[in-house]
């Protein structure tokens, strides 16, 4: 089960730009349309707390998937295929609900994803 926060809301005075899936602690994670694994990427909040995760690029899209354990960070993987899981977030902050940060890499809407 998983539920998603609204794309383009505002998280105090700034605009959040990616939706977060509420998963499962080590919940599977499927690749949303088929590319190549480009390496690993991070996100640095401004409290300097940085989430880790894997970029997937195609011909036409690109999106980072954020707090995930990824089974590899290069090569070719094809829609539906599992490529990680979603790392326990209670364990470095008390409180917090654990979730995948899907973020498209040009900033638009990643929902059609889900």
């Amino acid at each position: 089960m998983w539920r998603t926060i609204t794309f383009c809301h505002y998280r105090g005075t700034k605009l959040h730009k990616a939706v977060d899936v509420v998963c499962d602690d080590f919940g599977i994670i499927q690749a949303p349309f088929s590319g190549v694994l480009s390496g690993p990427v991070s996100h640095t909040d401004p409290t300097g707390i940085q989430y880790d995760g894997v970029k997937l690029v195609s011909r036409v899209r690109c999106v980072k998937l954020l707090n995930l354990r990824p089974y590899q960070y290069m090569g070719p993987v094809t829609r539906g295929r599992p490529v990680g899981y979603v790392l326990p977030l209670q364990e470095r902050f008390s409180g917090i609900t654990s979730h995948l940060r899907l973020q498209m890499c040009d900033g638009s809407d990643p929902t059609a994803f889900l």
